[in-house]
């Protein structure tokens, strides 16, 4: 199956595009160096506190999905293994009817033939 990663890469690329913004915003900014220093410092540990949020929320859903994906998988192979079971019956029960009546022909006797 194909995984559907776009949640994952658009978060990935927010997260990158939110740094580059941060560090243009700090760098152009009017103030000392000590200041933008300190500011690049909070940010810095902000974006990474939330990355770390990001990245926990991601495990989580990727337990969630694959748990739902094992769930899916064990219904189906039931499904299946029920089709399977329906299939052999009825090809039994068939089996048998032909055999009926072959037996049937054969008590018959031979069809007189043509002349």
């Amino acid at each position: 199956m194909v995984e559907k990663t776009g949640g994952v890469d658009f978060v990935a690329g927010f997260l990158v595009g939110a740094l580059v913004g941060a560090a243009a915003a700090l760098l152009l900014a009017p103030q000392s160096g000590e200041e933008t220093r300190t500011m690049i410092r909070e940010k810095g540990i902000e974006l990474g506190q939330r990355a770390d949020e990001l990245q926990v929320q991601a495990k989580t859903k990727a337990g969630e999905l694959q748990t739902q994906a094992k769930t899916r998988a064990g219904e189906l192979q039931t499904k299946v293994k029920q089709a399977v079971e329906e299939g052999k019956t009825t090809a039994t029960k068939k089996k048998e009817e032909l055999l009926v009546q072959a037996g049937k022909v054969e008590e018959a006797g031979p069809e007189p033939a043509e002349a």
